[in-house]
């Protein structure tokens, strides 16, 4: 693949003061849902740039998203260490390596009712084995969702995660693709016939063809999915345009857009080096809501395409 440089963009603060912003949702009155890992909570910003606590969840939210019925659907990673280095929150204890916090019993998926904050805990375990850092989540047309779940790190050993697919009343969850390697940003392509997963600690864009709800069509071995790109950076979060390009927050680099067909890889710099969820929103989806999680700020931009229209959100 070919790589290029982004379009520079002018930033615009919503706010800032965030406690480490991931898994920003833009809602159809302009304010942006998300969560805020190191407070513990799930947050609205205004359009005008007040934030208020929608719920306190505890442990680590960490992605969120609409899902059929209105409530909020939380991936929850059950806590991280963390280092301040500058004016950076870092969710990692930088001497060890660890991002696992002391007497750590595991992650969940949480349901979040808008009105009353009430959360519901719809799983912990899958086939036995206990979720151990759910990241990121996505919902498909039928009401179902895919989540990754990235695992923990620790002095000498590092998780294998897996990606998910479950349904939103918590009666049925699926191991789908595993072993991974820091399984993070997820995401479905506009006919909803491909699902991406961005693995962190590889830099790599992977994907899958689809047979139907939750179920994949392997490449062969290993986790059956096909490398789309494998580039230069710490990959995060990742929206999708609504023409199929893949948008990953990369660490250090801002954003990369990650386009199958043409090839090609772009990268847009963002003034954050912990720059870890983007999403789209706006009357024409072209506008860009970014969380530089470092320094604890959403922001927007205009992007140059517009954005994926997600299942629930409109």
């Amino acid at each position: 693949m070919s790589i290029e440089s982004g379009e520079r963009v002018t930033i615009t603060e919503v706010c800032s003061g965030l406690q480490f912003p991931e898994g920003p949702v833009a809602m159809a009155d302009g304010s942006v849902i998300l969560v805020e890992i190191r407070r513990g909570t799930l947050s609205r910003v205004t359009p005008e740039g007040k934030v208020e606590v929608v719920a306190e969840l505890g442990g680590g939210p960490n992605g969120a998203a609409v899902g059929p019925d209105g409530a909020i659907y939380v991936c929850n990673n059950g806590g991280f260490t963390w280092t301040r280095l500058g004016d950076l929150h870092i969710p990692l204890d930088l001497k060890t390596g660890s991002n696992e916090p002391p007497r750590f019993g595991g992650g969940w998926i949480e349901r979040v009712d808008l009105d009353t904050g009430n959360s519901t805990v719809l799983y912990r375990e899958c086939d036995g084995h206990r979720l151990r850092s759910p990241n990121d989540i996505v919902f498909d047309d039928t009401g179902g969702f895919w989540f990754t779940d990235l695992g923990k790190t620790r002095a000498r050993e590092v998780d294998r995660g897996g990606l998910y697919y479950a349904r939103p009343d918590g009666a049925s969850i699926v191991e789908v693709a595993f072993p991974l390697w820091g399984p993070n940003g997820v995401g479905l392509s506009p006919s909803g016939d491909r699902v991406y997963v961005a693995e962190s600690y590889t830099g790599r864009l992977i994907a899958w063809d689809l047979d139907g709800p939750g179920t994949i069509r392997s490449h062969g071995g290993g986790h059956g999915g096909r490398c789309v790109a494998a580039t230069r950076s710490h990959f995060d979060s990742l929206a999708v345009e609504a023409d199929g390009t893949v948008v990953v927050a990369a660490l250090p680099d801002g954003l990369c857009a990650i386009n199958d067909e043409r090839e090609s890889v772009a990268y847009t710099p963002l003034p954050d080096p912990l720059t870890t969820n983007v999403c789209f929103g706006g009357p024409d989806m072209c506008t860009a809501y970014a969380t530089l999680s470092g320094t604890g700020r959403l922001v927007s931009f205009e992007w140059p395409r517009p954005g994926l229209t997600l299942a629930y959100n409109a």
